[in-house]
């Protein structure tokens, strides 16, 4: 009653130990049952505050049972039911009318307000007017008549209620007044509502109407589920839902016990060794692997987003890339973080296209007009989105990630539709080399083959590899047959169970800001500034690239999410050099150049490194050198393997045949010589 809302949530167990029968017929006759609830409530509100003019409806949640969406039979019509699923698709907000006002159009007279009766208004055949009495001369006054907020949604069956080889199931739901637009496209829900059939005409103008009837759910409450993954954080619709949408949010928990948690999680936040812990608690099953789980850590606390006032705006989220030898356990490490990260969608790199993976156009069944569906990456918009095999996906399906992994954001222009969609993803893709083992001696560019201009958009890229080691081996059997043979959901003292540990991410992305102290900024300038100054060499005139404004910017949002980590609100000297220190582990691995031992971000942004450009050049200018000594211009033409067979003599290094053509092709390129086949010819 303080509150002066228009609903009272009641949940269904309490009315369950208070009366069964009543509430047995409350399941079974919803309508006649919660009309004799409100009309109770309204007497209660009355004596409380005599002059209470709103009507209070009831929404009843929690039932003891809930139903499968596959579940749902005829028998279950004007019942109560409650059902799990993820939002697919909500339409834009239709006004229901409530309340019709009329006018004659003859004389100016308007009866009182008329309700609806089963969705049907009554119109006057006569003016009520004694004196004027025309006949057929009422009209409808639109802004004198009362309107209600209507929505359809449709809702899915989640991946885990599917039966197998089954595709999933959509049931249509109706939502009104203050449950319109509660819920987006992506959430997982609990839905509370009645069962319901509707006649559907044959045609717009005929009154046949079909056998089949179409099925929805009348909407009564709507909470979001799944506690086992992280709340998505969003500062806006937070204070939305804090005035609005409390009631949508709260579990079964008071808040004293939510105070205790945050309490429990602060002092947990405390211990020296937290971060060392987490690192522990994710993905217990799997061995080592140490830098890549914490790289995957900061991913899921993230890192702040900021909005200048200028318009621009730096992101928050972070992108991991991992690459590696097949079996060991990159899909595994993925499956982990999906199953605790908020919003997250699963995709595999064949199974999706451009338009599944951003934005599609479709016929909407009921209306008939083009509409939008969202794709995975609009779908999992603030949480993170994991796709594996990488490497195998269409050219085009990988050319849509360049603007979300950057701006942020999906733009679709498309049969009259121009929209752009939100997409504040986080990226975690896994990809095996081409040929399917990793070869040392090729650049990460030509082992993945993915475009430069993709690469450099991850954060941190890691390297897994199967090194054959004895002692590193037998340890790894070990642990694995020990998965099998001991309790495996036994963990170590060291490590926090999986509830806790959602609740600790949450807890951090919902509240916790970090901002870069003096101390930090100054920190990560310099270890900026000593990585690029890795690639001046003493003595030499080449410079080789070690680092750009985007391995910096990776910097700042790792040492924001470490700071998380601790739930500090301040980014301090040690996350800044751990900070340091898994970038530098990740270029180690994916960026450096074999031939000079030295990281070189050239390999990673163009996929060639600075050392192999320069023997590329030297290659060329000898070549030319050699013609223009051995051959006169229009003369004689020289074969391939002679002039293989020159270049050896004088050249110290190793010299293969395809670098000899490619030098070739690109004297040819410059107008110097022509090259056809096995014979060259000085022009």
């Amino acid at each position: 009653m303080e509150m002066e809302e228009d609903s009272l949530n009641v949940n269904a167990r309490n009315i369950l130990e208070y009366d069964e029968d009543l509430y047995v017929k409350m399941v079974r006759y919803p309508l006649e049952v919660l009309a004799i609830f409100d009309i109770v409530l309204m007497d209660m509100a009355v004596r409380l505050r005599p002059l209470w003019e709103k009507h209070i409806q009831v929404r009843i949640f929690n039932l003891k049972d809930t139903v499968n969406m596959r579940d749902l039979n005829p028998s279950d019509i004007e019942k109560m039911v409650s059902v799990k699923g993820m939002i697919i698709r909500c339409s834009s907000i239709i006004p229901e009318i409530k309340e019709s006002f009329f006018r004659c159009l003859v004389c100016g007279y308007s009866p009182p307000p008329s309700g609806v009766d089963r969705g049907q208004v009554e119109e006057p055949t006569r003016c009520g007017r004694p004196e004027c009495a025309a006949l057929n001369s009422m009209a409808l006054i639109h802004n004198r008549c009362r309107f209600a907020d209507k929505q359809i949604v449709r809702l899915q069956e989640t991946p885990d209620a599917i039966p197998e080889g089954e595709t999933p199931h959509t049931v249509s739901l109706l939502m009104h007044d203050r449950l319109v637009d509660a819920a987006k496209p992506g959430d997982r829900v609990e839905i509370t509502g009645v069962f319901r059939a509707m006649s559907v005409r044959v045609g717009p103008t005929q009154r046949t109407l079909k056998s089949l009837f179409k099925t929805y759910i009348d909407c009564l409450h709507l909470k979001k589920s799944d506690k086992g993954r992280l709340q998505a954080e969003d500062p806006l619709e937070r204070d939305i839902q804090s005035d609005n949408y409390a009631s949508f949010h709260e579990g079964d928990i008071s808040p004293l016990e939510q105070e205790e948690q945050i309490q429990k999680l602060k002092a947990l936040s405390k211990l020296p060794d937290i971060y060392e812990r987490l690192t522990r608690s994710l993905a217990p099953s799997i061995w080592e692997l140490e830098d890549i789980k914490k790289g995957l850590l900061c991913q899921l606390f993230g890192g702040t987003a900021k909005k200048l006032k200028s318009g621009a705006s730096f992101r928050g989220d972070m992108n991991v890339l991992m690459v590696g030898d097949p079996g060991t356990s990159k899909s595994q490490l993925l499956q982990y973080v999906h199953k605790l990260a908020p919003r997250g969608i699963y995709t595999s790199g064949r199974g999706s296209s451009a338009v599944g993976l951003t934005a599609y156009v479709t016929k909407d069944p009921e209306t008939g007009e083009t509409v939008l569906e969202s794709g995975a990456l609009v779908l999992s918009d603030r949480g993170i989105c994991c796709i594996d095999e990488f490497d195998k996906m269409s050219d085009n399906a990988r050319s849509m990630l360049h603007e979300v992994m950057e701006q942020q954001t999906v733009s679709v222009a498309k049969s009259g539709i121009i929209a752009t969609l939100n997409a504040r993803t986080s990226v975690l893709a896994c990809a095996n080399p081409s040929g399917s083992r990793y070869n040392p001696r090729m650049s990460v560019i030509d082992n993945i083959q993915l475009p430069p201009t993709l690469l450099s958009r991850f954060d941190l890229i890691y390297l897994v590899l199967d090194k054959p080691d004895e002692q590193t081996d037998r340890r790894l059997a070990r642990h694995l047959v020990a998965l099998h043979y001991e309790n495996p959901e036994v963990q170590s003292q060291q490590s926090l169970d999986l509830p806790t540990l959602t609740a600790y991410v949450t807890y951090a992305r919902q509240h916790i800001h970090p901002k870069l102290s003096d101390e930090a900024a100054e920190d990560l300038i310099s270890g900026y500034v000593a990585m690029r100054r890795k690639g001046n060499f003493p003595g030499s005139s080449k410079k080789v690239i070690t680092a750009t404004p985007r391995q910096l910017e990776s910097l700042i949002r790792i040492s924001e999410a470490l700071a998380r980590i601790r739930y500090s609100d301040v980014v301090e000297r040690c996350d800044a050099a751990e900070a340091l220190r898994l970038l530098e582990v990740a270029l180690q691995q994916s960026a450096t150049d074999h031939s000079t031992g030295t990281i070189d971000m050239d390999l990673i942004t163009t996929g060639v490194s600075a050392s192999e450009r320069t023997r590329r050049a030297s290659l060329v200018m000898a070549v030319r050198n050699l013609i223009s000594e051995k051959m006169q211009a229009g003369g004689s033409t020289m074969r391939l393997m002679q002039l293989l067979e020159e270049l050896r003599k004088e050249s110290s290094s190793e010299l293969s045949l395809q670098d000899l053509r490619t030098a070739l092709t690109s004297l040819a390129s410059e107008g110097v010589i022509s090259f056809q086949g096995d014979g060259i010819r000085r022009l």
